[in-house]
């Protein structure tokens, strides 16, 4: 048995006019009910409520960014969780919808009662179906797109394996239209293909093949195998597990070594960072290096920002180069005191400290 964690993007989810496409739902919670019926438990980030609210409704007047799409997913996601209730009932498999924030994983409070509740609905039979809630979010509060996502919800909940579902079979060497562009069918742990991806997206979704390539790198960096796969093929999702070899795909290699939980949180709240600590050449080497090493006052040369013991600051190194992310032990304001002093306690303890 296995946890995995499917995300669904949105140009697989709705039509080109906007409304849902509900042959590729059907064929998606089918497949679902038949991974649970060989024992995986699955765990749903769907996309779509924006889109599928877009075409159902015409604004009477021109809205900005923010309100159309708090407009389109208030309607949209009823339609969305609708749908997938009505089509996960033919099985007698029992959805919930959670609906979450980018706040919600900057406190290790907030993130650990989320966690709880999803492993309840998993230890009960229950699929949970996540998706940003649109309705609360700013566009400076918001996931980059559900990619980001479901990278999180795959760490929170210990998943083995995240799949994203997309309009493409996985990362090529070129555009994927460009004939001469061949698939990239495994990706070692800590490789880099950036390179590779041709920065654009489509549809209807925010995101493009950057970005699921990031959250890819990262999520099995920290122990998660990830699969990049077009959502669309027949059967995509069963084969995927049980016959790899017969459908086209990106496989990113878990690392060998896992982070901690609480690493793993860390390691994606980089955006939540409530200031900068620069540190000396000699703390970045000793930071980088293969050591179990925690960030000392007496490495530190500067910070920025205010916080509060608790709170995630970013390490920047002597040319202003990022090298990590940590939960501080100290406030701002204890660690501005303390800057090159011997003796003290650190100001963010190797447990609590990723680095890049």
């Amino acid at each position: 048995m296995s946890r995995i964690v499917v995300k669904i993007g949105s140009n697989v989810l709705t039509r080109k006019d906007g409304k849902p496409n509900v042959t590729n739902m059907s064929s998606i919670v089918d497949q679902v009910a038949a991974l649970r019926d060989m024992g995986h438990e699955i765990v749903l980030v769907s996309s779509g409520a924006v889109a599928c609210g877009r075409g159902a409704i015409r604004p009477s007047v021109r809205l900005d960014s923010v309100a159309a799409r708090q407009l389109y997913s208030s309607i949209g996601q009823i339609r969305l969780i609708n749908l997938y209730n009505s089509l996960f009932a033919e099985y007698g498999i029992v959805i919930g919808q959670v609906l979450t924030q980018k706040e919600n994983f900057a406190s290790r409070t907030s993130y650990l009662n989320q966690r709880a509740c999803m492993m309840t609905m998993i230890e009960n039979g229950v699929v949970p179906i996540v998706n940003e809630n649109d309705t609360a979010s700013l566009t400076e509060l918001m996931f980059t797109d559900n990619d980001e996502l479901s990278g999180l919800i795959a760490t929170m909940v210990d998943a083995d394996t995240l799949i994203i579902l997309s309009n493409v079979d996985g990362i090529f060497t070129g555009s994927p239209s460009d004939p001469s562009s061949r698939l990239i069918e495994r990706v070692a742990p800590g490789e880099d293909v950036s390179g590779n991806v041709v920065a654009s997206k489509s549809g209807f979704g925010r995101g493009g093949m950057g970005t699921k390539c990031g959250i890819a790198g990262k999520v099995s960096d920290e122990g998660v195998a990830v699969i990049i796969a077009r959502g669309d093929r027949p059967g995509v999702l069963v084969d995927l597990v049980e016959h790899p070899e017969s459908v086209p795909h990106t496989v990113f290699e878990p690392s060998p070594e896992p982070l901690s939980t609480v690493k793993r949180w860390i390691a994606h709240s980089a955006s939540f960072a409530k200031g900068t600590v620069t540190v000396n050449a000699r703390a970045a080497e000793a930071l980088r290096s293969d050591r179990a090493v925690s960030l000392l006052p007496v490495g530190v040369t500067a910070t920025t920002g205010e916080w509060e013991e608790g709170d995630i600051v970013t390490v920047l190194g002597p040319e202003d180069e990022c090298i990590g992310v940590g939960r501080a032990s100290l406030s701002s304001a204890e660690t501005s005191a303390l800057i090159g002093c011997r003796g003290s306690r650190p100001v963010i303890h190797y447990d609590y400290l990723y680095i890049e």
